[in-house]
C-alpha cells in the first residue's frame, strides 16, 4: 500500500475534499502535516483584514497532525513564519513511500524537500506563474534559487498552461510534470435550485432592479486585485439596466467606497462565507476579475462563477485565464491595467441579453466540468503508482 505524506501551512476550502477523496482510496493511506501550527484553524488573512474561520468542514474524513511552530512571528508571508522542530521525525514516524510538498518558500517545506531527496518519491504543488517577471538582476537570482530548489523534487504537479511554463522554465523536465487542475467543489456550488432563491433575496436586499445585467466581483479589497480599474470602467461603460457588485473586505474598502459614491448602481456586500457564495455568484450575471498582479497565480473565484453558469471577464495578469477563458464563448479575456480594453468586454457583455448570457454561462459549466476534485486525485492517485 502506497503511504502518501502531505505537508501544507494550514486548512483550506480548496484542499480539504482533495484530502478527504484521497483517504478513502482504499489501496492509499495519507497523513496530512499542517506547518502553520495548531493556531491555523484560523487564519487572519491580511487580504480580507480579519480572522476567517470557515463554515465548511476541512478536517473531515482523512488523518492530520499540526506540527508545533516556533516560528517568533508564525505565518505563510515569509520564510521563517513556518518552523517545526520536529518536521522530519513527525513525518518519519508516518513510514511515507511518497510525499507531497505544498509551496518551498518555508523554512520546514524546504528542509523535507531537501531531507526527503532520494528516500521517497517527492511530488510537489505550486501555482506560480511567468506572468509578472520583471528583467533584471533579482530575476537572474530568482531563477537560479528556483533552478535550484527544484532539484530536490521528482514530479511536480501543475495547475494549467502558465504553471507548466513556470516550472518548465526552471528545469523540471516534460515528462516529470503532471497536470492536476485547480478546483473547486463543482458540485455545491453548481445547484441552481438550491441557491436561486437565496440569491433573489440577495439582490432584492440590495435594491439591485431585478432587469439589470449585474457584473460580480468577489474577493479581496486588495491593489492586486485592481477593483479600483472595475469600478472605474463600469463608470465609464455607463449604460443603462446594469450594476456593480462589489463582495468582500480589505485594506481598499474605505477608498472604494468612496470611489463610488454618488452612483447608485454600485453595491457593496461584506465578506460572504463559503456556504453562502454560490447564492452571492447568482445574485450576478457577470463574474469580473481585474487583477493586475503581481501575484493572481490563479483565480480560483472564476472557477466558481463558471460552476454557477457565470460568463467570466478576466485580465490576461490572471493566472487562470489563458485555461478558462474561451474568448466570446464563455467570457473575454482584457488587457490588464488598460480601463479602454476592459471598458469594451464590459460593453460587450452588457449588450447581450439575458438568454445570450446564460447561454454563454453554460458554456463555462461545461467547461469547468474537466476543472474538478476528482480530476486531481485521478491525477496524484496515477502519478503514485508509476515508477518516478
Amino acid at each position: 500500500m502506497k503511504r502518501l505524506a502531505i505537508i501544507t501551512t494550514h486548512p483550506i476550502q480548496y484542499n480539504a475534499p482533495v484530502f478527504k477523496l484521497l483517504a478513502s482510496n482504499p489501496v492509499l493511506q495519507i497523513k496530512v502535516f499542517y506547518t502553520l501550527g495548531k493556531s491555523s484553524e484560523e487564519v487572519i488573512d491580511k487580504g480580507f483584514g480579519k480572522k476567517i474561520a470557515w463554515d465548511i468542514p476541512l478536517l473531515e474524513g482523512y488523518a492530520y497532525q499540526f506540527l508545533d511552530n516556533t516560528s517568533k512571528n508564525p505565518g505563510t508571508s515569509y520564510f521563517k513564519g513556518v518552523i517545526n522542530p520536529t518536521i522530519i521525525q513527525d513525518i518519519e514516524n508516518f513510514k511515507p513511500t511518497d510525499l507531497l510538498v505544498f509551496g518551498w518558500s518555508f523554512d520546514s517545506h524546504l528542509k523535507v524537500l531537501k531531507y526527503f531527496k532520494n528516500k521517497v518519491n517527492v511530488y510537489f504543488r505550486g501555482d506560480s506563474n511567468l506572468l509578472d517577471e520583471k528583467k533584471g538582476f533579482r530575476l537572474i537570482l530568482r531563477r537560479l534559487t528556483l533552478t535550484w530548489t527544484y532539484r530536490y523534487i521528482d514530479k511536480a504537479l501543475y495547475v494549467g498552461k502558465n504553471n507548466k511554463a513556470y516550472f518548465l522554465k526552471h528545469g523540471i523536465k516534460e515528462q516529470n510534470l503532471i497536470f492536476a487542475p485547480h478546483a473547486i467543489d463543482n458540485a455545491r456550488f453548481g445547484d441552481d435550485l438550491l441557491y436561486q432563491n437565496e440569491s433573489n433575496l440577495i439582490r432584492k436586499s440590495l435594491g439591485i432592479p431585478e432587469t439589470d445585467t449585474v457584473f460580480l466581483f468577489t474577493g479581496k479589497f486588495e491593489k492586486k486585485k485592481n477593483p479600483f480599474l472595475l469600478i472605474n470602467a463600469f463608470k465609464k461603460l455607463n449604460r443603462p439596466n446594469t450594476s456593480l457588485l462589489l463582495v468582500g473586505n480589505g485594506v481598499l474598502e474605505a477608498d472604494l467606497k468612496e470611489e463610488a459614491m454618488g452612483f447608485a448602481n454600485i453595491y457593496f456586500l461584506p465578506f460572504q462565507n463559503q456556504s453562502r457564495m454560490p447564492a452571492v455568484y447568482r445574485a450576478g450575471n457577470v463574474v469580473v476579475l481585474p487583477s493586475s498582479g503581481p501575484g493572481e497565480t490563479w483565480g480560483l473565484c472564476i472557477n466558481e462563477g463558471m460552476a454557477c453558469g457565470l460568463p467570466v471577464v478576466a485580465s490576461n495578469k490572471v493566472g487562470c485565464a489563458v485555461d478558462l477563458v474561451h474568448e466570446s464563448e464563455n467570457g473575454f479575456i482584457f488587457d490588464s491595467n488598460s480601463e479602454a480594453s476592459l471598458v469594451k468586454k464590459l460593453a460587450a457583455c452588457a449588450t447581450k441579453t439575458k438568454e445570450e448570457l446564460k447561454e454563454m454561462g453554460s458554456t463555462s459549466r461545461a467547461i469547468i466540468t474537466n476543472w474538478s476534485f476528482e480530476h486531481i486525485c485521478d491525477a496524484i492517485t496515477k502519478a503514485l503508482h508509476q515508477t518516478v
